[in-house]
């Protein structure tokens, strides 16, 4: 059944998000409407608190409910406008030589199941055992089918959702800090060049890019989908964060048509510091991708920390590692996970600003007390020890 005539509403201006129906919450929920902006019901939307609600009740599910509900005739399958333009390509029409194939050109596998194991020295991987034990740093590896070149430099492999390899791309380390070695003039390589180079691939050989991790989405899951820039974010992210599924774009510019296989899955995208302004544009603009862009590093990060343009990953070693390189379990003590689910789950500033000084069990009252009596934030005094 087609939603077409109904999308999402953009919550702007006087339009106003109305109360969950599921979990009470004021102000969260954001209906379906038609291309006049009017409701179809009031129980017909999604709620954003993705992670302790994820209420969304889709139009075509609302008409099998009610039948009677459902227009007459043709007109609510017609597509709206945004829709009409930005009608999204599969991955098969972003190159000719894949036209022509129907399929687009993979790395071979006997090739790259060779290179993924931890038993050789890589950078990346000493890197990340100073943040997390060898168990985690392990499971990782295989999770994400890390290779290793001769080097020590690490293999960020793109599988896609049938296994199959894309594209490797190569970065070397510095062991401690855990930034990319500049000083080769070449920070970032990618596989297939070398393979050309050394005549294992053909010279029509070409890259058709997929997203990092793309094989650990599992549509039958509900787990929360986090989209970052780089490859690293999302590992680290992982070894931090298990509860959520990581990927990557490869990069603050590097979205286009190979996100589309995220369609469907509860997405949150989580940009670095210098990215939030462009992301939030971009899937604004492609609302059929159904991706929200949190401010989580927006509004958390330093003038400094945004001229460094730091990531989720730095700002959970930050708050998490151990900065004399001992390891720590993989989630802490004092669960990042829900720090981030308590910033997250909230839209009025004042709520959130809040949020970070009461524990969750109580920011139910707390923040409805706020939006009841529509409070403002006047001073902060820390408490004197």
């Amino acid at each position: 059944m087609s939603n077409f005539k109904y999308h999402l509403a953009k919550c702007t201006g006087s339009f106003r998000k109305l109360t969950c129906p599921s979990c009470g919450r004021p102000r969260c929920f954001v209906p379906y409407v038609d291309d006049n902006n009017e409701i179809l019901d009031e129980t017909v939307g999604r709620c954003d608190h993705e992670s302790s609600c994820a209420y969304h009740l889709t139009p075509s599910e609302y008409f099998e409910q009610n039948p009677g509900a459902r227009p007459q005739g043709d007109a609510w399958r017609q597509p709206p406008e945004w829709l009409k333009r930005s009608k999204p390509k599969s991955r098969l029409q972003l190159s000719p030589n894949t036209q022509s194939k129907g399929r687009p050109d993979l790395m071979p596998l006997d090739l790259v199941n060779k290179s993924i194991r931890t038993d050789r020295p890589c950078n990346f991987l000493t890197f990340l055992r100073t943040l997390f034990p060898e168990e985690t740093v392990q499971a990782l590896a295989q999770q994400y089918r890390l290779g290793v070149t001769k080097k020590g430099e690490v293999i960020f492999y793109q599988f896609d959702a049938q296994g199959r390899c894309h594209a490797g791309k190569v970065v070397q380390y510095d062991p401690v800090k855990g930034k990319r070695v500049k000083d080769t003039g070449l920070d970032v390589d990618w596989l297939h060049a070398r393979m050309k180079k050394q005549g294992l691939l053909k010279e029509s050989w070409t890259v058709d890019q997929c997203v990092f991790g793309e094989h650990l989405l599992d549509k039958k899951s509900r787990r929360l989908v986090i989209l970052v820039e780089a490859e690293k974010t999302a590992v680290i992210g992982a070894g931090y964060l298990p509860q959520y599924t990581w990927v990557a774009t490869g990069g603050k510019t590097q979205l286009g048509d190979k996100l589309n296989v995220l369609r469907g899955f509860k997405v949150m995208a989580l940009p670095d510091a210098d990215g939030y302004d462009y992301w939030t544009k971009y899937f604004e603009e492609r609302p059929y991708l159904g991706i929200k862009v949190s401010d989580l590093i927006e509004r958390e990060v330093s003038d400094e920390d945004r001229e460094a343009q730091i990531d989720i990953a730095d700002w959970l070693i930050r708050a998490y590692g151990n900065p004399k390189g001992n390891p720590v379990p993989p989630v802490s003590t004092v669960s990042a996970m829900e720090q981030m689910k308590q910033l997250e789950q909230y839209d009025n500033p004042v709520v959130r600003e809040v949020a970070k000084y009461f524990p969750p069990e109580v920011m139910p009252e707390v923040a409805a007390l706020i939006e009841d009596l529509d409070l403002e934030i006047v001073a902060i005094h820390p408490p004197k020890p």
